[in-house]
């Protein structure tokens, strides 16, 4: 067998496997892992006087440089197909200076989709590398690295240590913490509704009308201005003033972009940015389907942009057309303009293969690879699909000169939403109630009045879709970062998650105060979206990036020195968390402390009371035991498992995890398996004819007469060094 002239690189081996599946002997394709090469850890690894980066191969990835060197040095040409984005540009910079290629061996190919098609499209069609993106890219690597390495140290020394500081991620935890200041200074304002049920007088029929104002739409501000109303209106008879009808029509949302996605994954499947990410890669670098061998199932995921090919609107077009009959298409090419400011660098996100939908290919994907398929499958289809319609009625009923109004909906034709329909932050607005055929001149008698006070809303905690949102709307941020944004943000708990919205914990908001006090031009908004328009001109190359990086340090350094000489001598106190667990020894609700281990419960008394215990979390369900509160625990190995609060006095405990559903026949909590997977509840109750043995609850079961494999034989040296281990061990004893 010929041995192949041509090295293919990508990052991962989910994507060698399905590109080789693609190209024929004279291909060898191999991964690299991700990064090769970066920015030392240890140090800043920038001189701070040229900003001429130090690059460094990645620790641990030494075996993998040398195997790809070997295999560079055998070919007569090297293809370098990492992502069509910035950071797959370096990625394929670094690589090739890393693999000492010579001009013309290395070449660039990029694929915004893994299909056979344009895999061999690319490969036939290759470039240089684009050191445009590749200084876009450094640009934004330096100036993440000076910032976090020069403004970590200055927070370990004035608030706690081991905290750390980015430059995008402390304006995201800008906006928790601004939106958190909003909520607390916010002031109801009352306000009042009236509903009146209104009989028809010498026909049947009853409709409900809301009070709408009098010559113009008026807002009801206390109870008084609707006692008032309701006096006018009682006992007087009721006339349908005006009756309109009308035809609404309703477009598709257009396909996803990488902030769409992750918003909508959010709302819809529960999936953080960060998994959504990672679920969406698995599908772009290709899945094994039963029948279809290898195959990429989606465009490439991170994009801003709303473009659409022409040969991908024919594929959907001829598909709506075959499935669902011609009325549901749009007509035409249904084309959306991308916003300005976008780098609008790829297609939208889509499927590869209209006529590959979710269910036919199930059966080969995971529970959660399906469920975003279909999501990304059904909006990319929809948006071709003709407008929903629907008749529209809305009735004035006028009365001593004040206007109710009643207004109701209906479907005419479903369009676009016979396959998708677009999730909301908000609650949709109420349809009303199906409306008797009224006729202008009608008449009606009130037969009941509801009045009812509300009080304005302060404005909702951000979601980790709303935040995403609000991010892409400031230009805080670029596709490919979001996801890492709102993770960061919660792993270094400058924000916590509370039921299933943004907070900030009292650590970001001293951190933002710190950061808003000394280092204003990090943390604004409208700076760093700015930057990221100063990062976008040096990709197009309209600017040097050392120069941006010059003009930026130069302001950053003096606030650096400015904050290091007015806090002298001082340490910013991060307020303690109280809790409402009591301390048993002297009554305090106890607060919470971070010790060596993480966090503890402390009692706020100390040092007169030392009393501590460690945080359980109440998890939902009741012990099936005794009934009491059941706890998450860490065994001592990391594990957790689940408990009766009342410890060994109850004796229960269950690696399952419980639920908020009770069974249907005995009443006691469902649990459900731990871990990723299928999560279908199930009873534990062995009495209960509901109840489900271990063995089929999922877990791996070890089949009779498994033996453990046998170990391996520790070669001499290292059975030596054993043997010289325990004698010491044994001689300490002994002393």
């Amino acid at each position: 067998m010929a041995k192949a002239s041509n090295l293919v690189i990508v990052e991962s081996p989910s994507k060698a496997k399905t590109i080789g599946k693609y190209l024929g002997p004279d291909y060898t394709v191999k991964a690299s892992m991700g990064h090769l090469r970066d920015l030392p850890k240890s140090t800043m690894g920038v001189d701070l006087k040229n900003f001429e980066p130090e690059y460094v191969p990645v620790a641990g990835k030494e075996d993998i440089i040398s195997e790809l060197k070997k295999a560079a040095e055998k070919v007569q040409t090297v293809y370098l197909a990492t992502d069509p984005d910035r950071e797959g540009e370096a990625i394929s910079w670094h690589l090739k200076e890393l693999l000492e290629l010579p001009e013309g061996k290395g070449k660039r190919v990029t694929f915004n989709e893994i299909t056979q098609k344009v895999v061999k499209e690319s490969i036939a069609n290759p470039r240089d590398i684009d050191y445009a993106l590749v200084d876009a890219q450094q640009a934004r690597r330096v100036l993440d690295r000076v910032v976090g390495y020069q403004l970590s140290p200055l927070l370990w020394k004035k608030v706690r240590r081991g905290l750390s500081a980015g430059r995008v991620q402390s304006v995201a935890t800008r906006l928790v913490v601004d939106r958190e200041n909003e909520i607390r200074a916010f002031i109801p304002r009352e306000y009042w509704s009236l509903d009146v049920t209104l009989e028809r007088i010498g026909k049947p029929g009853s409709f409900v009308a809301r009070y709408h104002g009098d010559a113009r739409k008026k807002e009801l501000e206390n109870e008084a201005q609707v006692q008032k109303i309701i006096a006018d209106i009682t006992g007087k008879e009721f006339t349908v003033t005006n009756v309109k009808r009308a035809e609404k029509k309703r477009s598709a949302a257009p396909p996803f972009t990488t902030s769409t996605l992750q918003q909508e994954a959010s709302r819809k499947l529960n999936m953080t940015p960060k998994r959504t990410m990672a679920v969406a890669q698995q599908l772009y670098e290709g899945v094994d389907v039963e029948g279809e061998g290898t195959l990429g199932l989606i465009t490439y995921m991170r994009t801003d942009s709303l473009r659409l090919s022409n040969e991908a609107m024919n594929e959907a077009a001829g598909f709506i057309r075959h499935r669902y009959g011609d009325a549901y298409y749009y007509g035409k090419h249904h084309v959306f303009k991308t916003k300005s400011g976008a780098q609008d660098a790829h297609e939208a996100i889509r499927p590869t293969h209209v006529e590959l939908d979710p269910e036919r290919i199930q059966s080969s994907l995971t529970r959660e690879q399906y469920r975003l398929y279909k999501l990304i499958w059904s909006r990319f289809l929809a948006s071709q699909m003709a407008n929903a319609v629907y008749d529209t009625v809305s009735i004035d009923s006028t009365c001593a000169g004040h206007v109710f109004r009643s207004s109701h909906q209906s479907m005419k034709f479903a369009g676009f939403i016979a396959v998708y329909e677009e999730g909301r932050d908000e609650e949709a607005e109420a349809v009303g109630s199906p409306l008797p055929d009224l006729q202008e001149g009608d008449k009606a008698l009130a037969s009941k009045m509801e009045k009812e006070q509300h009080f304005t809303q302060p404005p909702a905690r951000y979601t980790e879709a709303t935040l995403v949102k609000a991010m892409e709307e400031k230009g805080v941020g670029r596709p490919s970062t979001y996801a890492t944004i709102v993770s960061t943000i919660q792993d270094r708990e400058y924000v916590n998650k509370v039921d299933k919205r943004l907070a900030p914990t009292a650590l970001g908001e001293v951190v933002t105060g710190l950061m808003m006090e000394r280092f204003n031009d990090i943390i604004d908004v409208e700076f760093t979206a700015n930057m990221e328009q100063e990062l976008d001109d040096v990709e197009a190359g309209k600017r040097n990036w050392k120069e941006v990086m010059e003009e930026f340090y130069r302001g950053f350094h003096q606030e650096m020195l400015d904050a290091e000489q007015a806090l002298e001598g001082k340490r910013l106190k991060v307020p303690d968390e109280v809790t409402e667990e009591v301390c048993e020894v002297c009554g305090r609700n106890m607060v919470v402390k971070i010790g060596r281990f993480g966090k503890f419960l402390a009692c706020p008394g100390w040092p007169e009371c030392t009393n501590t215990k460690p945080i359980v979390e109440k998890m939902p369900g009741r012990c099936p035991k005794c009934g009491s509160t059941i706890l998450k625990r860490k065994s001592k190995r990391g594990y957790a498992y689940y408990a009766c609060e009342r410890g060994a006095e109850c004796g229960f405990m269950s690696w399952d995890v419980p639920t908020d559903k009770d069974c249907e026949v005995c009443g006691q909590t469902l649990f459900k398996k731990s871990g990723r997977g299928r999560m279908k509840p199930f009873c534990i109750n062995e009495s209960c004819s509901n109840f489900l043995p271990e063995d089929k609850r999922g877990y791996y079961q070890k089949k009779t007469g498994e033996e453990a494999p046998a170990e391996k034989k520790p070669a001499k040296s290292a059975a030596k060094k054993t043997t010289k281990k325990t004698t010491r061990k044994k001689e300490g004893k002994k002393e």
